[in-house]
């Protein structure tokens, strides 16, 4: 069964997101044109600039879902790289502003105390440097100097990661202790690729450096966490041809799981077109992975989104759905467990029940300029690398491919290589 994202529940979505986008470009804007002084003709102008990219974003995204394929790529990269430059030009506006207010305030109640702070005077009319022939005073050369920061700043970093920091591709490696994991399987790799999101931003140069990395990884086996398509179905046949390149790397294949944004594309078919390449596609499923006396348990989960089609995650079942060993039924399931989950909050509920999780889905963070706001509204902060709970593991991929906008800033896209020990 395929189960698209609604197109009206998405379009509400692209609605309330810009708004935002809209309240944080007058924001800018007006900033900027007071502390620069513009004239008429040159505030006219830029408005028609902010209000055209601001439309393109909206309206191409709202392209996409009835054309799914439309060639808006190129004209969506420039509008969303500069929407980014927006947000964190007013992220970084926002934050002088409330230092500022701040300081005012500190101010005026040291004044009130009957105190004049040293540094916190107000300066003098010739500190201000103000003249009759219109030369900038002290107050609004700072004002500029800060405007003018605030805007290069957030305009620099969203170019170096349109251009720069989603092509930064990276080969992570991490020992994982798995116990109870036999000595002959000691030094085990698994190559972990996830969050791929094939669709407007993402093609075959992102999928060659992927292979790439897997390759150079030389695993044992290779595990996808989900979110391979974006949401276009029509790409399926590219992801097809991929899985097939990669499904000869590893000695024990391919192994993955469903992400929410593959239910979106339309689930059947993503699955129809791996398990044609040889993928092993973990719905609620287990095998074991190595020899009978020396391997361990590998799970798979639906994720979450499937809940609403009435096939969500069901840890019980894959761990039920684990085959019989020397015709013991519990031989498997006494075998150390690695689960194979796209979303990191399963850890909660998992971590009784298995050794280790591997996950995908927060792409990093995916812009964290010097903070990771993600880690503040993800449950537990679960946003990129290793946690524990309950005496087990989870490694957190940064995925490979984009949402929103097509950057990267601070969460490098990756491949990981996972090696467990004893």
């Amino acid at each position: 069964m395929s189960a698209a994202v609604p197109a009206a529940r998405y379009a509400l979505f692209l609605l309330v997101f810009t708004a935002v986008l809209a309240f944080a470009n007058r924001y800018v804007f007006t900033r900027s044109s007071t502390a620069f002084g513009w004239s008429p003709r040159t505030r006219k102008a830029v408005a028609w600039l902010f209000a055209t990219v601001l439309v393109t974003s909206f309206s191409g995204r709202v392209l996409e879902l009835v054309w799914k394929s439309a060639p808006v790529g190129a004209v969506l990269t420039v509008a969303l790289t500069f929407e980014l430059a927006v947000i964190l030009s007013a992220a970084v506006l926002a934050i002088g502003d409330v230092s500022a207010l701040v300081f005012r305030r500190l101010r005026q109640r040291l004044t009130r105390d009957g105190e004049q702070p040293r540094g916190l005077a107000e300066p003098s009319v010739a500190e201000q440097d103000h003249t009759s022939d219109g030369e900038l005073t002290r107050r609004s050369f700072l004002l500029q100097t800060g405007v003018g920061s605030a805007v290069l700043l957030g305009s620099s970093s969203a170019l170096y990661g349109t251009l720069a920091g989603r092509h930064d591709y990276q080969l992570h490696e991490t020992v994982l202790k798995l116990p109870g994991l036999s000595s002959k399987l000691d030094g085990f790799c698994i190559a972990q690729l996830s969050d791929v999101h094939l669709g407007q931003f993402v093609g075959e140069p992102e999928l060659a450096a992927a292979l790439d990395l897997l390759q150079r990884a030389k695993p044992d086996l290779i595990v996808l966490t989900g979110d391979l398509l974006d949401h276009d179905i029509a790409r399926a046949q590219m992801l097809g041809r991929f899985a097939r390149r990669i499904a000869s790397i590893a000695p024990h294949g391919v192994a993955a799981v469903t992400g929410n944004h593959d239910f979106y594309a339309g689930v059947d078919e993503v699955v129809d077109t791996l398990t044609s390449a040889g993928v092993r596609v973990l719905r609620n499923q287990g095998e074991v992975i190595g020899a009978p006396d020396a391997g361990f348990a590998l799970l798979g989960v639906d994720d979450e989104y499937g809940e609403r089609i009435n096939r969500g995650p069901d840890l019980q079942q894959a761990i039920v759905s684990l085959p019989r060993l020397g015709g013991s039924v519990s031989a498997a399931r006494d075998l150390p467990r690695v689960l194979l989950c796209h979303r990191p909050s399963f850890f909660e509920r998992a971590s009784h029940y298995v050794a280790l999780q591997l996950s995908g889905h927060t792409h990093g963070g995916q812009v964290n300029p010097l903070i990771t706001p993600a880690s503040w509204v993800l449950p537990h902060g679960w946003v990129a690398g290793r946690y524990e709970l309950n005496g087990s593991a989870l490694y957190v991929n940064s995925g490979f491919g984009t949402v929103g906008p097509p950057a990267r800033i601070g969460a490098a896209p990756e491949v990981t290589r996972i090696i467990l020990t004893s």
